[in-house]
């Protein structure tokens, strides 16, 4: 059993979980508290743009800033030039919480990604209320038609949607989708490595009209260099900040520009 799959059934067990004490029915019937923000427009410039994380652990690489503040990380994140945040939610495996997203939504005005392996509609409701902007959906961890469902599901109820996977193999399903924006993620879950040349395999397979952000092993300006010139529009990235202990120092470091 590799790390994914441990997640989704520690994933599946939550969910239940969360389910007795708040129903899927409660949630449908609540009302969002907070507007929703672009998350697509953010991505959008003439620049590769930077999804910024926010990631307190993670299994490949244990803790990374464990007593970190997210809405300090945002905050800073946000002055040193990210377009939008991203938010992992899942505690066990990262170290998140689903309350960290309306913490960081109240203190910046950029939008927001729940980052979380989201495999129920259960889950895609509560990012709705919880005041998400967009959530992200692993292709490695839906079957085809579990994905199309909860992609419809979050484009009802006005999210963007970031369609991610670590094979090639499934780039095809996602394709299907016609989705607008993909992420390839250059992280191989068997053994948790990253390797960068991986995405100029990947960049010929996506779909042309479609909003493509690379993800992961992603450290230096050079790296951003890279996946612009194969063609990807954003980058997300995230370990690489957090490590450092100045998460927004690290950033501006990246995008080569003056630390604020």
């Amino acid at each position: 059993m590799n790390i994914l799959e441990k997640i989704i059934d520690s994933k599946l067990l939550e969910v239940a979980e969360k389910s007795k004490i708040i129903p899927i029915e409660r949630l449908q019937d609540s009302q969002r508290l907070y507007a929703i923000r672009d998350f697509k427009n953010s991505l959008q410039s003439n620049y590769i743009d930077i999804i910024a994380e926010i990631k307190r652990k993670s299994p490949s690489m244990g803790d990374i800033l464990p007593n970190s503040s997210p809405k300090e990380i945002a905050k800073q994140y946000m002055k040193n030039g990210a377009s939008a945040i991203s938010v992992l939610t899942d505690e066990p495996f990262f170290g998140g919480k689903l309350d960290y997203i309306s913490e960081v939504k109240a203190v910046v005005d950029i939008p927001i990604l729940r980052k979380d392996f989201i495999i129920t509609e259960y889950q895609v409701w509560e990012s709705y209320h919880a005041g998400a902007d967009a959530i992200l959906l692993i292709a490695d961890a839906l079957a085809q038609d579990q994905m199309k469902t909860l992609y419809e599901l979050a484009h009802e109820l006005g999210l963007h949607v970031l369609v991610e996977t670590h094979d090639l193999d499934l780039i095809p399903i996602i394709v299907s989708l016609n989705p607008e924006i993909v992420g390839i993620n250059c992280r191989n879950l068997k053994n948790m490595e990253t390797d960068i040349q991986w995405f100029s395999q990947a960049i010929e397979l996506l779909p042309p009209n479609s909003i493509k952000v690379a993800e992961s092993g992603i450290f230096e300006n050079t790296h951003l260099e890279f996946i612009e010139t194969l063609g990807f529009d954003a980058a997300l990235v995230g370990t690489s900040l957090m490590k450092t202990g100045e998460p927004g120092c690290a950033l501006a470091h990246l995008l080569q520009r003056s630390n604020v």
